[in-house]
């Protein structure tokens, strides 16, 4: 880097850190779930554990196992197998808790070696006299990404003191049996569960970006079942911060910001000179917002799920269709009124507070139980955070655990089955349909409606599955005539749409236009192209003509001619016909006397060689060489 690019860089960097301490300062609270000891009597009792921020608890139940610390690898930053060691319990055995201790590397990737060893559970015990906090994932780009979606085991962090007590207990022998129960770890105080999940519209930010939209693909079956049945009261919010008002006219500000600084998101590429800018970001997430507000009002919260699935779908920053034209072609198909929408968000180059947003910073701070929201994905249920996987069985679990015992839905009660619904059903889902020939995109899965152009007869239509399917290929004709043109009159058809790979639609010979919408008959009497002869009658047909000649000639389509139906009639074209017969009859004559003449002289030169053998003449020796020559 030269010199003039360290300052720049400092200065980037500055605001980067200054923006980040505004919205970090606050309350984090950290969400435990008890621990406790039944063996052995020295330590017996209940203690609190912080629950980790990846695998997956076991919200509204418990755990028993038997806790073992390795001699060797005691922080579980190294492979367990590479020592020979295992954690696998035998049959009948209660499961295997691994203790391990703090530092050297990533929690996550001691949980990932443990569980790789066959462990139940992992407890981490901290190395400082501090109060629990949570064991969160690293942040995007180090080689966590590979393993961190595929720890399944939960993990607890335990504080100093009480590590040491199970160290000296399993240094003397003792069996250490202990319970992790989680079922306190979400409140259940009535029949209705009321979540929120804090997510974002960018989808360039990485392995956590990736793992929200699958989450929200894959959950929006169950969440729309749930708030549709009314078990459930679903909000969703976005993080944002405000600018430093030093820096509200700078460049980074006025690109990542709206509202003259007041609500600010990370540039998704990281890059301000290009691509997508934070402010971007922020107008989508501000759409987003006014879509779930405008839903909520005609009591349909639920269509949210399918606006931010399919924005994700079809409007990703990859393909530079992130926008407003892309998104308000989704709002469109959704049935939503895109007017109460844009009312919603307002002017975002006011230099005045936004309702919608100023809400959503305020909702950012810790209430009651809950702490301040900093962390993106962060899903929060009846006030208490969740901890875990962001993968639907998990998060299922933890709903299911905030009702009230005996109420539960059955969904909560039977497992996933009872999650199918048939999105298809209404408005088609959303997606692209033909009513006149009964085909639709929409396809129902458990996982919820999916706009898919279907194969039909054979062919596979082609498009984007909400606005348009079109058949392709060969055979394309069968289906809806190829999307084409067509007409049918008085027993005659007409068609636009050619059987070939190239799938244009080129109106038929007779037609003029652009072969999709319409084919427009063209008047060959008019347009002189038909029945130009003198004796030629035009009268112009749907998609052809018919031409007729006067005095009771005929007509000759490939000529464009009329002629008599016999020699004395024909009046036009005569000329023609008499140089015909005059070239035909001197080819023949020529022919003939240069046949004759061949003929001639053949018989003669024969009738000298016969003529030779009973009466030699002068020239008999020529005659001789002659018939040599023929022999020869």
């Amino acid at each position: 880097m030269g010199r003039c690019g360290r300052p720049k860089a400092a200065i980037l960097l500055t605001f980067l850190v200054l923006i980040w301490a505004e919205l970090v300062a606050g309350k984090f609270l950290v969400e435990k779930n008890s621990l406790r000891v039944f063996t052995p009597e020295s330590i017996k009792g209940n203690y609190d554990s912080a629950i980790g921020n990846f695998g997956v608890p076991q919200y509204g139940g418990s755990m028993a196992g038997a806790v073992v610390y390795p001699k060797d690898n005691k922080k579980g930053c190294q492979k367990f197998e590479a020592s020979g060691i295992s954690f696998r319990s035998k049959p009948g055995a209660l499961p295997t808790f691994v203790l391990v201790d703090r530092g050297d590397c990533f929690f996550s990737l001691k949980v990932w070696n443990a569980q790789n060893a066959g462990a139940a559970a992992v407890l981490v015990a901290d190395h400082l006299d501090e109060p629990l906090i949570t064991m969160d994932s690293p942040e995007d780009g180090h080689a966590s990404e590979e393993y961190i979606e595929n720890i399944t085991i939960p993990s607890a962090l335990v504080d100093k003191s009480f590590g040491e007590k199970l160290k000296k207990a399993l240094s003397k022998g003792d069996m250490v049996n202990v319970n992790l129960d989680w079922r306190e770890a979400v409140p259940h105080p009535d029949d209705r569960v009321e979540y929120e999940l804090w997510t974002n519209s960018n989808d360039e930010c990485g392995v956590k970006c990736d793992m929200l939209m699958e989450f929200l693909k894959d959950f929006k079956g169950a969440a729309q079942m749930l708030e549709q049945g009314g078990y459930t009261q679903f909000t969703p919010h976005y993080i944002t911060w405000y600018c430093p008002e030093a820096f509200t006219v700078s460049k980074q500000c006025k690109s990542q910001c709206l509202n003259h600084g007041r609500y600010c998101a990370p540039d998704p590429e990281q890059d301000f000179s290009s691509g997508y800018d934070g402010k971007d970001v922020v107008l989508e997430n501000l759409r987003q917002l006014c879509v779930f507000r405008v839903a909520n009002e005609t009591r349909k919260p639920w269509v949210w799920w399918d606006y931010v699935t399919d924005f994700h779908i079809r409007c990703p920053m990859k393909e530079k269709k992130y926008g407003k034209e892309c998104a308000e072609e989704v709002i469109k198909s959704l049935g939503l009124d895109l007017s109460k929408i844009e009312k919603c968000m307002g002017n975002p180059d006011a230099d005045a507070d936004n309702p919608v947003l100023k809400e959503e910073q305020e909702a950012q701070i810790g209430k009651g139980s809950r702490g301040d929201v900093t962390i993106l994905p962060t899903l929060v249920v009846n006030n208490r955070q969740y901890r875990g996987k962001l993968e639907k069985g998990a998060v299922s679990k933890a709903i299911c655990a905030g009702f009230e015992e005996t109420t539960e839905p059955s969904v909560c009660l039977n497992g996933a089955a009872e999650v199918e619904t048939n999105e298809c059903l209404h408005n088609n889902g959303g997606c692209w349909q033909d009513m006149a020939a009964n085909i639709t995109a929409c396809k129902d899965t458990f996982r919820g409606r999916v706009c898919e152009c279907p194969i039909v007869n054979g062919v596979q239509l082609k498009g984007d599955g909400y606005r348009s399917c079109s058949a392709s290929g060969p055979g394309r004709c069968r289906i809806h005539n190829g999307g084409c043109w067509h007409e049918r009159r008085d027993g005659v058809t007409f068609s636009a749409c050619l059987d070939s790979d190239d799938g244009k639609c080129t109106c038929p010979p007779g037609f003029i236009g652009d072969g999709v919408k319409k084919c427009e008959d063209i008047n060959e009497c008019k347009e002189k192209k038909a029945c130009q002869c003198n004796e030629c009658n035009c009268r112009n047909t749907w998609g052809s003509y018919e031409c007729t000649c006067s005095s009771g000639l005929l007509y000759i389509r490939d000529h464009d001619t009329c002629i008599g139906k016999s020699a004395s009639e024909v009046k036009y074209g005569w000329g023609a016909v008499w140089l015909v017969l005059i070239v035909l009859g001197l080819a023949g004559g020529g022919g003939y006397l240069v046949y004759k003449q061949r003929l001639r002289s053949y018989m003669d030169s024969e009738i000298r060689a016969i003529m030779a053998q009973y009466m030699p003449l002068d020239s008999q020796n020529e005659v001789a060489n002659h018939v040599d020559e023929d022999r020869a």
